[in-house]
């Protein structure tokens, strides 16, 4: 548990940007040189160590807190009511959207087609002030698309798909579900899949997608078929539908014991990252489930949902983790995402996430310090003067603070993510050169296990004059802007990049 003084409870409800240790100062060249050490293994280099910074909210991709609209009831007020919490013994409300990162929608399919043709975000107020939202508060979205009514009030898939002839069941609501292996179904389904991804299969604007949706409450159990037979062709088939839509958009699947272990590695082998929706539940997230998550990180990510939520019922109070109290809940809720090295957490809907900060802020504290991946060069070796037109060579290494994985190697990704060095104007901080390591990858890099480079590349025929080296992790399909944000301590320029020392062109 994070143990947290008075004064710094303060400061971090006045500001997202929280750090209990004094503000890092500006380097003058005094303090770099005097930081300084020459490096006995690469003559002419200097070392520079720079420390983690495990305070401060650092927002990536697939990583971080996610907020929920867990069902399609229309709340024109939402964001209202996530922009005021309040925080146990403060009286300053605190906004959701900055602690989290994600804005996590999980609806039924009629919700984002009430007839053929005629999308959500075309039509619905409620589904377009969402969208505005989240990106007003520098939230990605994420999806989940569920097909299957038991359990709800209201068809979960829209009434032309039955009118067309598809065959289904009727189930414990008396509301009407397809059968996944029907033809008509997934004829529709499939067009509508593709309308949805023409528009979200854009990773500035979304972060994940569920890739399944089929079963109960969409996490893929107790399943109904026109024929079970049919269960791997069309687990084969809605899988490899998502992939051919969403090639830029990493997509998720519960790893829910009835799917079964042989039809989830399939999926995982696909490139599909790991979610699971009952973290903190007793007797349902066990053996299975951590093995799964432990054979595959840290190949894929894991993305964690609490299985408890406040609808009414007491039924928590019989886990077997023998809960009292909700702070409880969360606080194993929390340890089994962090022994599952999560990177992905909900705070769920409006009630879960007032009681997560009213009952629990130091578990919201503890996964913003450890949760997801938190990335940080710890050593860098680089020379002090170079000339125009020579080679040289760098040294770098690099650390995560957090339990989780940067998912550079996820097909959508694509090794996008690389190292870059770059020469920077000393007064401006404007980059004027950029060196990108093509052998430097993200997802190599776990809490505890350092990874080290070494980088040469030639130094073309640039000005002479004074610049600053500076280090960040680059996008390479955006033109090697900055695409991670960096959990060092420093101070960052305003594009992203850490500044290191001063170097001279000669």
């Amino acid at each position: 548990m994070i143990k947290i003084g008075n004064l710094c409870i303060i400061l971090m409800l006045l500001s997202p940007l929280f750090a209990c240790d004094a503000t890092p100062k500006a380097l003058t060249d005094t303090e770099e040189f005097s930081e300084l050490t020459q490096d006995q293994e690469l003559p002419g280099n200097f070392v520079i160590h720079v420390e983690p910074e495990t305070k401060k909210i650092v927002k990536n991709p697939m990583m971080g807190w996610a907020i929920y609209c867990d069902a399609y009831n229309p709340d024109m007020q939402f964001w209202d009511k996530f922009d005021n919490i309040s925080v146990s013994g403060s009286t300053y409300p605190v906004r959701a959207s900055d602690y989290a990162s994600i804005l996590y929608i999980r609806w039924p399919w009629s919700a984002f087609e009430k007839a053929e043709g005629e999308y959500a975000w075309n039509y619905d107020a409620f589904f377009r002030l969402l969208e505005k939202g989240a990106a007003e508060r520098g939230l990605k979205l994420a999806f989940r698309i569920y097909v299957d009514s038991r359990d709800y009030s209201t068809c979960s898939t829209p009434d032309y798909v039955r009118a067309a002839g598809a065959k289904g069941s009727v189930g414990n609501t008396n509301k009407w579900s397809p059968y996944p292996d029907d033809p008509v179904f997934q004829e529709k389904y499939a067009k509508f899949l593709q309308a949805f991804a023409s528009r979200y299969d854009d990773p500035d604007k979304v972060d994940f997608i569920d890739g399944f949706g089929l079963g109960k409450w969409g996490e893929g159990h107790s399943i109904e078929w026109m024929d079970s037979k049919n269960y791997a062709k069309t687990f084969d088939w809605i899988t490899n539908l998502y992939l051919s839509n969403f090639k830029n958009i990493q997509l998720a699947i519960n790893y829910h014991k009835e799917i079964g272990e042989t039809l989830l590695n399939r999926a995982f082998e696909k490139g599909y990252v790991l979610r699971h929706d009952a973290f903190g539940m007793g007797l349902y997230y066990g053996s299975f489930e951590k093995g799964i998550a432990a054979t595959w990180f840290p190949r894929r990510p894991i993305l964690a949902e609490s299985g408890w939520w406040q609808n009414g019922t007491t039924s928590w109070m019989n886990d077997p983790n023998g809960y009292k109290t909700w702070a409880d809940v969360w606080k194993r809720t929390l340890q089994d995402a962090l022994d599952a090295k999560a990177n992905m957490l909900d705070l769920r809907n409006i009630s879960e996430t007032k009681s997560w900060f009213e009952t629990s802020f130091d578990q919201v504290l503890r996964f913003v310090s450890i949760g997801g991946y938190r990335l940080y060069p710890d050593r860098l070796s680089l020379p002090r003067i170079i000339t125009g037109n020579s080679r040289i060579t760098v040294s770098h290494r690099w650390n995560n603070a957090g339990v989780g994985v940067c998912p550079n190697n996820a097909i959508q990704w694509n090794q996008k993510y690389k190292v870059a060095f770059a020469l920077l104007d000393k007064a401006s901080k404007e980059v004027k050169k950029i060196f990108v390591d093509q052998n430097s990858d993200p997802s190599q890099w776990i809490m505890g296990t350092p990874v080290s480079y070494s980088f040469s590349f030639d130094i073309p025929n640039i000005a002479n004059g004074n610049y600053l080296w500076a280090v960040a992790i680059v996008d390479t399909t955006k033109g090697n802007v900055k695409g991670i944000n960096l959990s060092a301590k420093g101070n960052l320029t305003s594009t992203g990049w850490l500044p290191l020392f001063d170097v001279t062109v000669k």
